[in-house]
């Protein structure tokens, strides 16, 4: 019985250290301000050439800005949808981004509805995580 506890345990350990390095990659919290990354939380939104990652800095339970990282869309598209839309958050209470409807960018419709999936996910995994 005693051989059967020691592997399980390791086992467990070893769940939990993976598991709290994939928190680690996705958020941190530096000076009260927690940065949400979307590079593997929100790998499965596509803009229209590929995944749009993000990061969410949230302070105080509310956005206070959205940056947007290396991706694959049409730098002008791409450009479009990030300078229309990714204001639109600061300042927002992350309890109210699920309800508020946030318009995309026309000519950029792929993008704009991957920014607002990212935007949702970092606050779903905030509000889980912190």
């Amino acid at each position: 019985m005693k051989k059967l506890l020691i592997p399980a345990a390791c086992l467990f350990m070893a769940v939990a250290l993976m598991s709290a390095d994939k928190k680690d990659s996705v958020m941190k919290k530096d000076k009260g301000v927690y940065v949400v990354n979307t590079t593997t939380l929100g790998k499965d939104v596509m803009g229209y050439e590929g995944p749009t990652p993000l990061n969410v800095y949230i302070k105080g339970n509310k956005i206070e800005k959205i940056e947007y990282l290396e991706n694959q869309e049409t730098p002008r598209y791409w450009k479009r949808a990030a300078d229309f839309m990714l204001h639109k958050w600061d300042g927002m209470k992350v309890q109210d981004v699920k309800t508020t409807k946030v318009d995309g960018c026309t000519g950029a419709t792929y993008s704009s509805d991957a920014v607002k999936a990212n935007v949702k996910l970092a606050v779903e995994y905030y509000l889980k995580n912190k």
